[in-house]
């Protein structure tokens, strides 16, 4: 069993495709795939049904997946290890971030960081916050940046501050011309919500069911973006972060804050404290904070 032929294996799980794994791992696919059947003989066992348009793990493969990327994740861990013995910040980072942050935040800090610290490849991943904190507690991630996530053994959660929520809403409703809006003023409204799975969804839901607001959802989304452009259609109104609003207006949609107190998502940094900590890892760490700080994002007056 070799460690390339574990690298394969993975990117084949991930990817569900030998096609786009190879591309992955910037390999040919008939050598990948003759690694992939190479492994299948050491194991004795078939790692994945061929199926016409995608492979799936079997049973076997789903066992070895856990500890394959275990392994790889070690390996990484040894890596950086022995590289900082030179005194040097170099190596892989794996970053992960949630989608309402991520294409407000990354693009900067990403450009930022490569500039102070060159000789660090950067590997971003953007998942929900379970999916973050899942490849966090593997070893798949060695940071991320989140809002709402639960601490545990395998979790660090280091907060950087908060962020206020915005009413978005259509540009010629009433509440537009508000200096400032209530719950209150929200009553019998139609929102425009981000899917359940998304955390911001969630903090959302408990902040209308904490002041006994039930309110008619018009769509479950999957993107902000898609959300603003239906506000801006005059589908409904929504609340969002306001690192949004200050990064990616859009047309037709007036953002509105709220009366105090003014409801806030937490902005935090997280990975796994029992994994070795690079000192590149660290050094994003920095940058992440620093890129979050007051004023760019977080408004702490």
């Amino acid at each position: 069993m070799e460690i390339h032929q574990l690298r394969y294996f993975v990117a084949v799980a991930d990817e569900g495709s030998f096609s786009r794994a190879a591309a992955k791992v910037r390999v040919a696919q008939p050598s990948l795939s003759q690694q992939i059947r190479k492994l299948e003989a050491e194991i004795g066992q078939p790692l994945f049904d061929r199926l016409p348009r995608s492979v799936v793990l079997t049973e076997a493969g789903r066992c070895l997946l856990e500890y394959a990327r275990q392994i790889l994740a070690s390996i990484g861990d040894a890596r950086r290890s022995v590289d900082e013995l030179k005194g040097k910040i170099a190596g892989d980072v794996a970053v992960g971030a949630i989608p309402t942050i991520a294409p407000y935040v990354l693009p900067e800090l990403v450009v930022t960081f490569q500039k102070h610290y060159p000789d660090v490849t950067l590997h971003i991943v953007e998942d929900v916050t379970e999916g973050i904190a899942r490849r966090i507690e593997s070893g798949e991630l060695d940071v991320a940046l989140a809002s709402t996530c639960q601490k545990s053994p395998t979790l660090r959660v280091e907060h950087l501050g908060n962020e206020p929520l915005l009413a978005l809403v259509p540009e010629g409703h009433p509440l537009a011309k508000e200096s400032v809006v209530s719950f209150d003023d929200l009553k019998s409204q139609r929102f425009l919500l981000l899917h359940e799975m998304h955390c911001l969804s969630q903090q959302v839901h408990h902040l209308l069911e904490s002041r006994r607001l039930y309110p008619e959802v018009a769509l479950a989304g999957s993107q902000l973006s898609t959300i603003a452009n239906m506000v801006a259609a005059g589908i409904g109104l929504s609340i969002v972060p306001q690192m949004m609003v200050k990064h990616h207006a859009t047309p037709g949609c007036v953002s509105v804050p709220f009366a105090e107190p003014v409801p806030e998502r937490e902005l935090n940094v997280v990975y796994n404290p029992l994994r070795f900590q690079s000192k590149a890892a660290a050094a994003f760490r920095k940058e992440a904070a620093a890129a979050i700080s007051p004023p760019k994002f977080v408004d702490r007056e």
